[in-house]
């Protein structure tokens, strides 16, 4: 069974292996998540999957068909829900509940952490996708900043058509990425936590989905 949790990240420290070296690692406080629900093949829902439940909230900050839902794997309102796909048929019965000790106990090395990226606003192409700008002398006026000609080498017949996907001034960051294959360091069951090589998308107090890697044992 695919091991997966909910989690927010905490913040970026260092440990220290057993030959004494500097590991930068990301903590992350992953569940205990709750088993709302389990989807199976065989039933009408035609795929395998699990919906997992992080952190109560309080009953009046929630909505009757959220309360409802919750009460009926046993527990009550969550703050975040989130739907892990499986490729069997899973085990887990609604009102389980899962937390950091089925990665240590599945001996799970590598994880994939989903999150969503820092919010940086509308930005121009100089910060968004790093372009030069433009020259800071021969005439050049209050230009020094902008993109250029942004309709250069367009299809006959359709005059300076920009074309789709250009590298544009834009909304920057606030988008769902995937930290592929971290390597897991350690495992804290006593404080529900996670140490993960390397960054994780995502603010600190930013909630992500920590699972198992798929592309790496």
């Amino acid at each position: 069974m695919l091991a997966a949790l909910i989690g927010k990240k905490i913040g970026m420290t260092r440990v220290y292996d057993e030959e004494g070296t500097i590991i930068p690692v990301t903590v992350i406080q992953a569940g205990p998540c709750s088993v709302l629900q389990v989807k199976a093949a065989e039933a009408k829902d035609g795929y395998n999957a699990v919906q997992l439940g992080y952190e109560d909230i309080k009953a009046h900050r929630s909505t009757m068909p959220m309360i409802g839902h919750a009460a009926t794997a046993g527990t009550g309102p969550k703050r975040i829900l989130q739907e892990v796909r499986l490729g069997d048929t899973p085990e887990a019965q609604p009102g389980d509940v899962w937390t950091v000790e089925l990665f240590e106990t599945a001996g799970i090395r590598f994880v994939d952490v989903i999150g969503t990226t820092k919010g940086r606003g509308f930005a121009g192409g100089m910060r968004r996708y790093g372009f030069g700008g433009q020259l800071a002398s021969h005439g050049t006026e209050r230009k020094h900043r902008s993109p250029g000609g942004i309709g250069a080498n367009a299809p006959r017949g359709l005059g300076r058509a920009i074309k789709k996907g250009k590298r544009m001034a834009g909304q920057m960051g606030h988008v769902r990425r995937t930290a592929r294959c971290q390597r897991l360091v350690r495992v804290d069951k006593e404080n529900h936590l996670l140490l993960v090589r390397g960054s994780v998308p995502g603010p600190n107090g930013g909630y992500v989905l920590i699972r198992q890697a798929k592309t790496k044992a």
